[in-house]
Order: structure tokens, then C-alpha cells, then sequence
């Protein structure tokens, strides 16, 4: 598969994880050795394990969302990367507003399979949507 044939289908997947845990197939796309630029304080999150435990935590609640969803607007691929412009919507389980932000992802393929991934969304607006 081609970077942005990868990035398409673990999208695609995305809400099928959050609504049945079922990551076996999307977790498939993932490379063992996988790097999460995550940024900010939480740095960057090394191999399948921390990617599988990110996603527990947006199942499980743990994050304080839920509702989550994510459309691709549009996507730019080239050669091993495949860029996202994307809509990242959800629900503060603890205040019960909404968000409906923008956000951007790229992701680096090797042999079918994501070894990077970097990730950036409007936090302030979030934060204003969210009244904090």
C-alpha cells in the first residue's frame, strides 16, 4: 500500500476502534518500532506499545473525550509521506461541550506499515470551545 493508502485506511478504522476496541486490523498498519511525535510534554512515544496504550486511553475515557471523530479534508502524499487537513470533533465528557477543531497529521510509511507520525490540532480554539 502507498503512504496515503495507509494513512486513508487507519483513519477509516479510527472510529471502529473507539466504538468496539477492536484494534487488531488498525493496529496492523502500525510498524513495530513505530515513533509518535507527540510534542508538547508528552515527547515522543516509541514503539507499538505506546501507540496501543494511546488508544486505550481515548477508548477507555481516560481522556476526558468522548464522541470523537475525525474527517480528512484533504490529503497530500508523496512518495513514503502522506499529509492530513483534518476535522477533529468530541464531546468533554466532564462539561459536556462540544469541540470541532482543525488539525494536521503526516505520516512516514515503510513497507505498508507507519514508522512516524506527527500531529498538530488548534488547541487554543479547542480550549476557547471548551470555555477553559
Amino acid at each position: 500500500m502507498t503512504a496515503g493508502e495507509v494513512h486513508r485506511r487507519i483513519v477509516e478504522l479510527w472510529p471502529e476502534v473507539l466504538a468496539t476496541g477492536r484494534m487488531k486490523e488498525a493496529l496492523g498498519l502500525i510498524d513495530p518500532n513505530v515513533i509518535d511525535h507527540r510534542g508538547g510534554t508528552d515527547g515522543d512515544h516509541h514503539g507499538l506499545a505506546a501507540w496501543r496504550a494511546k488508544w486505550e486511553r481515548s477508548i477507555s475515557g481516560e481522556t476526558g473525550f468522548h464522541d470523537m471523530s475525525v474527517e480528512v479534508e484533504q490529503n497530500v502524499a508523496d512518495g513514503d509521506l502522506s499529509a492530513n487537513i483534518y476535522r477533529s470533533r468530541g464531546t468533554h465528557t466532564a462539561s459536556g461541550r462540544r469541540y470541532d477543531v482543525r488539525g494536521m497529521d503526516m505520516i512516514r510509511v515503510r513497507d505498508g506499515r507507519i514508522v512516524e507520525h506527527w500531529a498538530v490540532m488548534d488547541a487554543v480554539a479547542m480550549r476557547h470551545q471548551l470555555g477553559q
